[in-house]
């Protein structure tokens, strides 16, 4: 991995310009209002949730989004809070504190657009999708259980943060339900869910708000007793200035504490918004630059901290709603953080009434569209190393925590591939004759003698340090026949790592020291380079290295007529 050429950085904003016209601002500017009044309660709830204000939640929004659509390589990416982040976000500020946040913000964000400069974009998208199922599922599951409290009005504090002790804290206290609150909880979540049947277009989330604030604000009014916990009663009267940027301090003991956190930060981000971009893609038939989309997101996460705000990445039901109402180029993105701004200013007052309750309910939509319990039961049917890694990495994310299910789950998902590689990967042995189409497609057949005293041992897949470790097994339980040549044909090798090299290179030597000659075959460019790197050609001899597995045979047979102190037929 080395930074090479130019900086793949080439925000889509500076192309857009170039073609801009007054019909596209106006479909900009429509779906960016539109937009921007969607996120608005989301700002808000995904701010609670995380352990914050309100107003940290729209601050993040206002420029983490307006970075994003500036420096960022997808069009129509709307970024911002989102709820993948709730629960590394809420366990930082739990253990480190807002300065420790901000701290593992800015390195995550360091961490972004190094993978950017570095051109690995497109690297991330592989990492497997059963993780990527699994945690995203275990955050839907750890965010509805910290709406509990709120929606059903238990009136609880000090809260664990660990799942089980949670729960059963929410089941020894849920005789204190309020009927009040839930009533407000469930109709919010009933207008969230239906408001969709009536048109896609309206945003149910801020109807349910509006609606259900302005309902609970005149009750309250006309009787005490309906009077609901609200914004203003838990965080106090917001303030509607913005905040001045502001610096933390830097040592390397906080640096090694919050770097894990960092990192899952910084992958979650990346997955996110480049699986946001992605499905974005598919629906407007652009093309998202992979590499200068993380060093925006990278960009938006550097400078959002300094601010006070959480992790930024691309959201996806943002985006989706800024392309249906006709969003196409980074300005739609642009106008939302605009729009967001402008509410800050102006109606912070208004957001005080919103009730806790009507919040929750929002966040409980979000858990369930997160879930994604349709793709799990229809992953079921794949194999079940895949369902191994799925239930592994939702386990640990609920029970534990992220850092840790990211970190395991990858470490399973690449014991688990290189397993599968491994019996994908064939070595064969050959005595007598050897048909040099054997294990390929062609129907034409050629049949090579094989005088006695030549072994042929083919390699079919990647010669790892898996597969070096069974071929030399192999080696070692057919030693005590000793023969005179042993040919490794590798046509089917694409690659060989430092294990591999190790062993071959003990092989060549033990075998050459009893007089074991031994012959390579079908070695592509890649491979020989690699050989030649470890100097294998000059221990066996650059003739000893055959680019087919003809003129191999007809050596070793040559060497072992030699030996026998007769001519080759």
């Amino acid at each position: 991995m080395k930074l090479s050429g130019s900086i793949d950085f080439r925000p889509k904003l500076f192309s857009a310009m170039k073609h801009y016209s007054m019909e596209k601002f106006k479909n900009d500017l429509v779906a960016g209002i539109v937009v921007g009044i969607v996120a608005l309660p989301l700002a808000i709830a995904f701010g609670i949730a995380s352990g914050v204000s309100p107003t940290v939640g729209l601050i993040t929004a206002i420029i983490g989004g307006f970075i994003v659509s500036a420096c960022g390589g997808c069009s129509v990416q709307i970024g911002g809070p989102t709820g993948a982040f709730i629960v590394i976000v809420y366990g930082i500020i739990m253990r480190f504190g807002l300065q420790g946040l901000a701290i593992a913000t800015l390195m995550a964000g360091l961490i972004l657009v190094l993978l950017g400069l570095f051109r690995l974009g497109t690297v991330i998208k592989f990492i497997p999708y059963p993780i990527v199922v699994g945690f995203t599922a275990g955050i839907a599951l750890t965010i509805f259980s910290t709406q509990i409290n709120d929606f059903f009005g238990l009136g609880l504090r000090d809260i664990p943060s660990e799942f089980l002790p949670k729960w059963g804290m929410f089941i020894t206290n849920f005789s204190h339900i309020d009927l009040v609150t839930t009533a407000v909880g469930v109709v919010s979540l009933l207008i969230i869910v239906l408001t969709p049947r009536v048109s896609r277009k309206l945003p149910g989330a801020l109807i349910s708000i509006v609606l259900m604030t302005a309902v609970m604000y005149f009750l309250g009014q006309y009787d005490a007793s309906w009077h609901v916990e609200t914004i203003g009663d838990r965080f106090g009267n917001l303030p509607t200035d913005l905040p001045q940027p502001h610096g933390f301090e830097l040592n390397m003991a906080t640096i090694n504490s919050l770097l894990p956190s960092a990192f899952t930060i910084a992958i979650l981000g990346a997955i996110e918004s480049l699986l946001s971009a992605t499905v974005a893609d598919g629906v407007t038939g652009g093309h998202t630059n992979s590499n200068t989309e993380l060093i925006g997101q990278g960009i938006a996460n550097i400078v959002v901290p300094f601010f006070g705000g959480i992790p930024v990445t691309g959201a996806i039901a943002r985006t989706m709603t800024n392309i249906t109402n006709g969003g196409r180029t980074p300005v739609a993105g642009i106008i939302h953080a605009l729009v967001l701004l402008v509410i800050f200013l102006c109606l912070m007052p208004l957001i005080n009434l919103i009730p806790m309750a009507c919040l929750a309910a929002v966040l409980i939509n979000v858990a369930y569209n997160m879930s994604g319990w349709r793709t799990i039961r229809g992953m079921l049917s794949n194999p079940g190393s895949d369902i191994s890694v799925l239930v592994v990495t939702f386990l640990l994310t609920v029970i534990f925590d992220l850092t840790i299910a990211i970190e395991i789950g990858l470490l399973l998902a690449v014991i688990l591939f290189l397993r599968r590689v491994m019996e994908n990967t064939q070595i064969r042995a050959y005595g007598k004759q050897i048909d040099i189409a054997d294990g390929s497609e062609t129907t034409i057949h050629e049949v090579l003698n094989l005088d006695r005293g030549v072994e042929v041992y083919e390699i079919d897949g990647p010669f790892f340090f898996g597969v070096a470790t069974k071929f030399d097994e192999m080696m070692r339980s057919t030693l005590a026949d000793k023969p005179l040549v042993r040919i490794i044909r590798m046509r089917r090798v694409p690659f060989i790592d430092a294990t591999a090299l190790h062993n071959l290179e003990i092989l060549i030597k033990s075998s050459q020291s009893v007089g074991i000659h031994i012959v390579l075959s079908g070695v592509n460019e890649t491979v020989s380079a690699t050989l030649h790197k470890a100097g294998i050609d000059a221990l066996i001899g650059s003739d000893h290295i055959c680019p087919h597995i003809t003129i191999a045979v007809e050596m070793a047979n040559a060497i072992v007529a030699r030996v026998n102190g007769s001519q080759p037929a």
